[in-house]
């Protein structure tokens, strides 16, 4: 078997942290008078958090000053943060840990590619951390997906080929920033939003042994 890089998104394919961006974002539209649905929700996903914030604002029809959105990101984070702070295990999706240490057990690089600040405290949180041979994370990157600016950090770092990285996204920014990247990319999440995607799975329950063997094998 060949050796791979495998490069994991966080919030919605690892761990179920999505629902508290939502309801942090949430809570802020609603002071600004926007209301904020989980179809808009859809947007922000893989997105960075000052884009997330234009999104939000274009929303609402609404003009702000750079300080102005810059106490309203650090108001969202702080209230992220109090959602994430009593985060453990309990949060992290069903099948995932499987999918993890097979990978281990294959010698597999594993990586983590997401847009979050907040990553490393949630890797920690959930005591996972240990599964990944690097992380990059929104402290390490400029440019926000569909940019393949994040992959591409990831598989530099851990001297692999592009079209050797295989690519777990919930998001369709992080579907076309895999494709971009010419890497191998597996939607988690309804075929109906990733159909971008090379394969796509609901959840990680449904990757079976058969289906990562063949991906070793490629």
């Amino acid at each position: 078997m060949s050796n791979k890089t495998f490069i994991f998104d966080l919030d919605g394919v690892i761990v179920d942290t999505a629902k508290y961006h939502f309801l942090a974002w949430q809570r802020l539209a609603s002071q600004l008078g926007i209301d904020f649905t989980p179809e808009h929700n859809e947007q922000l996903k893989g997105v960075s958090r000052v884009r997330s914030l234009d999104i939000i604002l274009e929303l609402g029809n609404i003009k702000a000053s750079t300080e102005d959105k810059e106490k309203w990101l650090l108001q969202k984070n702080t209230e992220y943060l109090t959602y994430i702070d009593t985060v453990n295990q309990s949060e992290i999706l069903p099948g995932v840990l499987s999918v993890l240490n097979y990978l281990k057990e294959h010698n597999q690089n594993i990586v983590l590619g997401s847009a979050s600040k907040n990553a490393r405290p949630i890797l920690e949180k959930t005591n996972i951390i240990h599964y990944f041979d690097v992380i990059v994370d929104g402290n390490d990157v400029t440019n926000a997906k569909p940019d393949p600016e994040v992959f591409l950090q990831g598989a530099k770092k851990m001297n692999a080929i592009p079209t050797n990285c295989i690519v777990f996204e919930d998001s369709v920014a992080g579907i076309q920033a895999a494709n971009i990247a010419q890497m191998t990319s597996i939607g988690i999440g309804e075929k109906e939003v990733l159909h971008e995607a090379q394969y796509v799975f609901p959840n990680f329950t449904f990757i079976d042994t058969i289906f990562l063997d063949n991906l070793l094998k490629k």
